[in-house]
């Protein structure tokens, strides 16, 4: 156990945990939301710090942020717990489940990340299960993985309160944050969260690191048009080059209806952000329109991918493109996957 950041003491030995917006009223003995944060005898405990139970070598378009070091990889991990109880999560056994794990610490970690730099990782991502909920160890591992030249990335809810969220940022260097859906209906019915705090971190992140957004798209739950102009509309007025990633649904944990996102719903979404944003991308669909990376000047492909892997690259070092010389947004270099 390790004790927890973000908590204050209440009277009868309750405490009130300050880390997300569920601000849970935890007696003693008795554990939040999230499953990994206990009162012991007045004082908040983490239960899953240093345990991992999933770890592995990604590629970086897989969390998915394409604009981030195109064709690396980067070391993964993620432990379990999670902040919000959405019906269709994807990585429930995690999540939710009672997943086996394996003790580790922030300086292990940091040395693995270094020695996968040789297969072209670039760091560490806190990922698979929320980070959020593993925010002392993601904290000092990020401080100790920073101090060793390595990048830091969240793939995150988004569902966090503004002052550990400040206290993190400065270590993170990407972030991908699930925006679920654009009415606080979906949030409380399907997830027992709220929007508002998930857009307030979008809007805390951008600038502040390289930020992309992805939205699942649950069928005749969150893909209505309107809905999702109103998303587009909001993200533009944040930065319209923050890249979107619309991801196809399917059936999984406590929802299995509807079925997957119609393959014409992905395309129409897709459309309706075009529109307003530079950069819109479909996940979990064998799309050709989708995959790529377009220059927004001339409209030639930039970046082919296959997947999650990239086939062609016409961007100079500098990330403009070779066709027009505009400058893109994407940070770092890119490669070209090996094999190609």
């Amino acid at each position: 156990m390790h004790k927890a950041a973000f908590f204050a003491q209440k009277e009868g030995g309750k405490v009130s945990c300050l880390l997300c917006p569920q601000k849970c009223i935890i007696e003693d003995q008795k554990r939040g939301v999230c499953r990994v944060r206990q009162n012991i005898g007045g004082e908040l405990f983490t239960l899953n710090y240093g345990e991992i139970t999933s770890y592995a070598l990604d590629p970086i378009e897989k969390k998915p942020l394409y604009h981030f070091y195109p064709g690396h990889n980067i070391f993964s991990i993620g432990t379990f717990g999670c902040n919000l109880h959405c019906r269709f999560c994807q990585n429930w056994e995690i999540a939710h489940g009672d997943a086996s794990t394996v003790k580790v610490t922030p300086g292990h970690l940091v040395s693995l990340a270094r020695e996968a730099a040789e297969q072209h990782s670039i760091g560490l991502a806190y990922t698979y299960s929320e980070p959020w909920v593993w925010y002392e160890f993601v904290y000092d591992t990020a401080v100790s993985a920073r101090e060793a030249g390595l990048k830091n990335v969240l793939v995150t809810n988004g569902f966090i309160e503004e002052e550990p969220l400040k206290k993190l940022l400065p270590y993170i260097d990407a972030m991908n944050i699930d925006v679920k859906a654009f009415t606080d209906d979906f949030y409380r019915k399907l997830c027992t969260g709220r929007l508002d705090p998930v857009l307030r971190t979008v809007g805390l992140a951008a600038g502040r690191c390289h930020l992309e957004v992805t939205t699942l798209l649950v069928t005749g739950r969150n893909d209505d048009p309107s809905e999702i102009a109103q998303l587009v509309d909001w993200l533009a007025s944040v930065d319209k080059d923050i890249p979107l990633h619309f991801s196809r649904y399917f059936p999984n944990y406590r929802m299995q209806e509807p079925g997957p996102t119609p393959v014409k719903t992905m395309q129409r979404a897709y459309d309706i952000a075009r529109e307003k944003l530079t950069y819109v991308y479909l996940g979990n669909i064998r799309d050709e329109k989708g995959a790529h990376t377009y220059c927004p000047q001339c409209g030639k492909r930039v970046i082919k991918r296959n997947i999650y892997l990239i086939q062609e690259v016409f961007i100079d070092d500098n990330n403009r493109c070779r066709f027009c010389g505009f400058q893109l947004n994407i940070v770092g270099k890119a490669r070209v996957n090996a094999g190609w």
